[in-house]
């Protein structure tokens, strides 16, 4: 949909929401809409005036599993004909720089998971993969949080949604970037200051452009709705009472959250 190279935020400011675009010199203030017209206000803002929030709020997160070659083969399992997805509560969404915290009730094992979001920008139904740039805003980088224990708690029903979809399981940003081929893209996930994921988005079983045609064919997805891709290789479970995760995708940048048992 935006094919200039652009990086969008939204913050907090003197009690207010609002949203505009990184710059060397701070964040250029823009009014209106981030999915619709808006335009520079001329006002520039410095990144220690502001709260950085989540870069959109979507009205649905959707996740998808065993979307990536590397990690099929090494889970042994097949590679599926059609996306596999479910939906993450939009409750889990954290802001960047966030502490996110094990709830007190579950002292299981909990993931990072690494993975490149698309952003939609405009009501998207029934599309064509070649279309579907079109409706496509721009790319964010996503944690998705898992409580593992609780996904496999119950033999009769993976719960992915409770596991999923804790509070504050959700972190995406710091930024939606758009004019970015995703395929050149590259994820990689920083724990506790080693690497522990670097796998290409080209990998993907299903590309972008295929999810968000497909996906768009099951249900409607709406302007600032939110796409995780999956993950690949390299997923781990954070040990330490402190652990510090980044996701980092060049072009978009590092989304880092502290998270404690």
């Amino acid at each position: 949909m935006a094919s200039e190279m652009k990086q969008w935020l939204r913050f907090r400011h003197a009690g207010a929401t609002g949203f505009g675009t990184l710059t060397p010199s701070g964040i250029s203030v823009h009014e209106g809409e981030m999915f619709g017209r808006n335009a520079a206000t001329g006002k520039t803002l410095a990144l220690s005036e502001i709260e950085l929030l989540a870069p959109c709020a979507p009205s649905k997160i959707v996740a998808l599993w065993n979307n990536f070659h590397a990690l099929a083969a090494k889970l042994n399992q097949p590679e599926p004909p059609e996306p596999l997805y479910l939906l993450k509560a939009t409750t889990s969404i954290t802001t960047p720089g966030a502490v996110i915290r094990r709830p007190s009730y579950y002292d299981g094992k909990t993931t990072y998971e690494g993975e490149l979001g698309i952003v939609i920008g405009k009501t998207c139904a029934r599309v064509s993969p070649a279309e579907a740039d079109g409706f496509i805003f721009g790319y964010t980088c996503v944690n998705d949080i898992t409580a593992n224990d609780i996904l496999t708690s119950d033999p009769t029903f993976p719960q992915w949604a409770r596991a999923k979809g804790i509070d504050d399981y959700g972190p995406f940003g710091p930024v939606i970037a758009t004019g970015l081929d995703p395929a050149k893209l590259t994820v990689r996930t920083i724990l506790n200051g080693a690497e522990r994921q670097n796998y290409p988005i080209a990998d993907m079983i299903f590309t972008a452009q295929q999810l968000v045609s497909k996906i768009s064919h099951d249900m409607t997805l709406l302007p600032g709705d939110l796409i995780a891709v999956g993950t690949s290789v390299g997923v781990g479970v954070m040990k330490e009472p402190v652990n510090t995760v980044t996701v980092a995708i060049d072009g978009i940048g590092e989304l880092t959250n502290e998270f404690r048992l």
